[in-house]
């Protein structure tokens, strides 16, 4: 039979390391073994800090993401937007406007004008 040792915890942090201990093993002895375990072969110390939460990841992956959504509207907005509509613009088709036929001098259709007026008073008067 293994012998057993007294160690005094406070009243408080004793009855929370029981509630603990029955939730997950079967008597103290494993539950305080196996946490002495785990701490020394991960090598951290209990006071250490392990990282980020849950929650703050989770805040963090939120504030990225809006981030990212910002930026794609942004994109759609200043580049994707306008670069269609110039598109659309090339591959619209519309009537050619209609223009004079260019031809040669000797097929045109020459309208004689007059430049020069023969002086209907035959006086020398202005």
């Amino acid at each position: 039979m293994d012998s057993f040792t007294g160690i005094r915890f406070k009243k408080e942090t004793a009855k929370r390391f029981q509630t603990f201990s029955r939730t997950y093993f079967k008597s103290h002895t494993e539950a305080m073994s196996t946490m002495l375990d785990f701490f020394f072969y991960n090598e951290i110390s209990p006071k250490e800090k392990l990282g980020p939460t849950g929650r703050t990841i989770e805040a963090k992956l939120l504030k990225r993401i809006n981030a990212v959504i910002a930026i794609m509207r942004d994109v759609e907005k200043t580049q994707t937007k306008p670069t269609v509509a110039m598109i659309q613009s090339l591959f619209e088709t519309e009537e050619p406007t209609k223009k004079p036929l260019i031809v040669e001098k000797k097929y045109a259709e020459e309208k004689k004008e007059v430049r020069f007026h023969e002086k209907q008073n035959t006086s020398n008067q202005l």
